[in-house]
């Protein structure tokens, strides 16, 4: 079972950013994308201030995404990066499992990925994840680096917008017609 303390809040500042653009988004009548909100058990509560201090998770997460762009179900989890290195020990397994499940059914499952040191977002596409996460099954790397991402999917925040996503989904469903 997992514990939560303050290493929970690694990567709220990215998720604040996803979920200012999420309602921009809303009142553009462009998407309707929900944070899911991990179950936990508190253990301790801060008598004082009424915070939870220590909990566990309930269950396995799935990602932190979940919504509709223009009648397209989509699903995405968001992490953050401060090297050119992204270890795959921070995607899950059952995060994968549900993100094939999910594109099975006619959905889009991606990653959003900060590269904070860059100031760069990375739209990290289910099936270049794929790959990554073959290779690491079979032996190979337990990482990738920023040099074997798509060019295409590296995006900065434009118009007004923190985390114009869209834009990258689109050219996901170029790819994939």
């Amino acid at each position: 079972m997992a514990t939560w303390n303050s290493r929970g809040l690694r990567g709220s500042a990215l998720e604040e950013y996803i979920n200012r653009t999420n309602e921009k988004y809303l009142e553009h009548g462009l998407a309707l994308i929900q944070k899911i909100p991990t179950p936990i058990t508190p253990i301790k509560i801060d008598k004082l201030t009424r915070h939870i201090t220590l909990a566990y998770f309930d269950q396995k997460s799935t990602v932190d995404y979940i919504g509709a762009v223009q009648g397209i179900p989509i699903c995405f989890d968001a992490k953050e990066c401060h090297t050119d290195t992204f270890p795959l020990q921070n995607i899950h397994e059952h995060q994968v499992v549900f993100m094939e499940n999910f594109e099975k059914q006619g959905g889009i499952a991606f990653f959003l990925i900060l590269y904070s040191a860059r100031e760069e977002f990375y739209y990290l596409r289910f099936s270049k994840l794929s790959e990554f996460w073959k290779r690491m099954q079979n032996g190979g790397r337990k990482s990738f680096r920023y040099e074997e991402l798509e060019p295409d999917f590296i995006f900065q925040s434009s118009g007004g917008v923190l985390v114009p996503y869209l834009d990258e989904i689109q050219k996901d469903l170029l790819l994939r017609d």
